[in-house]
């Protein structure tokens, strides 16, 4: 094969595609069509409670019109990360419209399932034998965590993946995955380069953000070659440039001259960025320093209380100046009015002050001058819904009314948006695993079973 030509769909399956890029990319013969179905992005809510953060219409959309396309035109069509966030909930939630898509319009294919979810016990033993690692700033991992979790996934490279496509599969659904090895894998298996095949996997896994103007909604076509790849939006209104190419390659990364996959280091210091026309760049020299042993990313979730917020507006100069103070005094309030119900150290009380630091907090540079309007999200998180909710109604009527140095007005300090204004917010849900495991043989955590639909 002297080149491997495939089609993002999306940067999300759910997050739609114009339905011309998918025919598009089909009339310059595809090898494939990928795209990457879930992330830790939304955080651990959806991994904790299994839900999906991409609605279902929103995935048969996407799902029905690429599943057709690929049985029509005979390619394989590869899912990771299914559902959103990989676990084994998730993954039959996308099955389970797979299933109905592929009834209803009466396809007959090979489907690789390939499950993500890792046992606690196998991560407790690796725990004990030292070979467990925080990925990144996040404490050293306890067996009472992983027990926690209510959902644990490791996330799969290229290997599984090679699997399924080697014992014939047409449609591969995977759990949590990588990005890149929805695309890398075929690639590989077809005897390409594979810093090449995962340089180009990073770059598509986010279908056209790659481009001008950036679409995370939209399809990206790959083409790889043995010495370097092509990329090109598949909408001719949008373009790919060196620059913006470039940049979408430090996506998600620390350290520009590489990044990390389970294969190894894929090294970007000697990468070349050049424009083929006006919408298509041509990247060479990027190379694959393979891994010296296997390590998958753990990540788990576990129940951390019930959450209610409310949201209110505040315009007035001398409330906006005194927030500090306004804060100081609700909380003081809160845990009185609370005393001998509920210790403090037993719920979170937030108050997110948009317009002044609620982005970047306390590392917000202080504003020369003060907002005209200031948005407060006051947010409670306690053991039960119940209790949740009376701190939340209790801050929100104590900051109203709350005193503050200078004030001449009686009038409430705050304007609310909705009413009801206070929002019960459900179960809120905690990374208690999101590490790095190293292994002997990663096949063995994802088995790969075939299916005929």
């Amino acid at each position: 094969m002297r080149e491997l030509r495939f089609l993002s769909l999306t940067g999300m399956l759910g997050y739609g595609y114009a339905l011309e890029s998918l025919r598009r990319g089909l009339a310059r013969g595809m090898h494939f069509l990928g795209a990457d179905a879930g992330s830790t992005d939304p955080g651990p809510y959806y991994l904790g409670s299994g839900q999906g953060f991409v609605k279902p219409r929103q995935v048969r959309r996407d799902l029905e019109h690429a599943l057709c396309a690929a049985r029509a035109h005979r390619i394989p069509l590869i899912l990771g990360s299914a559902g959103g966030s990989g676990a084994r909930p998730h993954l039959d939630s996308l099955l389970a419209i797979l299933g109905e898509i592929a009834r209803g319009h009466d396809l007959h294919f090979r489907l690789a399932v390939i499950p993500a979810d890792i046992a606690p016990d196998v991560v407790i033993e690796a725990l004990r034998q030292g070979r467990i690692h925080p990925c990144g700033p996040v404490p050293d991992l306890t067996e009472e965590q992983v027990r926690s979790c209510s959902n644990l996934v490791a996330q799969m490279g290229t290997e599984p993946f090679l699997r399924a496509l080697d014992a014939g599969a047409e449609v591969i659904v995977a759990g949590r995955a990588c990005d890149t090895a929805i695309f890398a894998a075929p690639a590989i298996r077809a005897g390409f380069d594979a810093g090449l095949a995962l340089h180009l996997a990073k770059i598509a896994e986010c279908g056209a953000l790659c481009a001008r103007p950036a679409g995370a909604n939209d399809g990206l076509l790959g083409t790889l070659r043995a010495d370097h790849f092509l990329v090109e939006p598949a909408d001719p209104e949008r373009a790919c440039t060196p620059d913006s190419v470039a940049a979408h390659s430090l996506y998600e990364q620390p350290d520009p001259d590489c990044f990390y996959e389970p294969e190894g280091k894929v090294d970007l210091a000697a990468c070349r960025f050049e424009a083929v026309d006006a919408r298509t760049v041509r990247v060479s020299g990027s190379r694959l320093v393979p891994a010296r042993r296997h390590t998958v990313k753990i990540e788990g979730a576990a129940p951390g209380g019930y959450r209610a917020v409310t949201l209110a507006g505040i315009r007035d100069p001398l409330v906006v100046a005194h927030l500090a103070e306004i804060e100081r005094g609700v909380r003081a309030a809160t845990a009185a009015g609370l005393a001998g119900e509920i210790e403090p150290s037993a719920y979170s009380l937030r108050f997110l002050r948009y317009g002044l630091d609620g982005v970047m907090g306390s590392v917000e540079p202080a504003p020369p001058v003060p907002p005209r309007e200031v948005g407060l999200v006051i947010e409670a998180v306690a053991p039960t819904q119940e209790m949740a909710d009376t701190l939340v109604s209790l801050a929100r009527s104590t900051a109203l009314h709350q005193s503050f140095p200078g004030r001449k007005t009686t009038a409430g300090n705050l304007a609310f948006p909705f009413s009801p204004s206070d929002i019960a917010a459900g179960a809120v849900y905690e990374f208690a695993v999101y590490h790095l495991m190293e292994v002997d043989d990663p096949a063995a955590l994802f088995p790969v079973e075939i299916r005929e639909v």
